[in-house]
């Protein structure tokens, strides 16, 4: 499992340039593990920061995880990496209920021109009452974008912004020779 993790993470790293694409505010996808199946939900909360729930069934268990993560771009703003922490609780088959810690590494790329993240993680995750009180999975995951992020207008004036609309009315109205009159306010 860690050769193919390892191998999409190169691909990713090959296929990616530098450049801008849109950015994502929600996105919703699978997971896929060695021995588990799952969903995930990412929501951006602000700039570096989002949440990202995972609903996982395994053949023994099922679980879902709460992540907060931070988004660092390496080339770009379509490919960074990502680092987080959480926690998970789940019901294992002979054990019943269980709880416990998650920290995620990944790294995460949005396709140019395509509305999909595609990401490779490695999760650690420590247990209680379970079978196994350490877990290191590693996973891939492939999201949706289901809502993005509005784009910025760019200003054609270069020099500050003119967020005041009684300026902008102004400068709409004034001609070419307004600029040597005296502005009443």
């Amino acid at each position: 499992m860690i050769k193919r993790v390892l191998i999409t993470v190169f691909l990713l790293c090959g296929v990616c340039m530098a450049g801008m694409a849109q950015k994502y505010v929600t996105a919703a996808g699978v997971r896929l593990e060695s021995e588990r199946f799952g969903l995930s939900l990412q929501q951006k909360l602000h700039e570096r920061g989002t949440i990202e729930a995972i609903l996982s069934v395994g053949s023994r268990e099922y679980s879902g995880t709460a992540l907060y993560e931070w988004h660092f771009p390496m080339l770009g703003k379509r490919f960074n990496y990502y680092l987080g922490a959480g926690g998970h609780v789940g019901n294992l088959k002979d054990n019943g209920v269980f709880s416990g810690v998650d920290a995620i590494l990944g790294i995460e790329y949005k396709v140019n021109g395509l509305p999909f993240l595609l990401s490779a993680d490695v999760k650690p995750a420590v247990h209680i009452n379970h079978e196994d009180w350490v877990n290191l999975s590693s996973g891939v995951s492939i999201r949706y974008v289901l809502i993005k992020e509005k784009k910025q207008k760019k200003e054609w004036w270069p020099f500050g912004k003119q967020n005041n609309k009684k300026n902008k009315k102004n400068d709409e109205k004034s001609g070419i020779l307004d600029i040597f009159k005296k502005k009443e306010d």
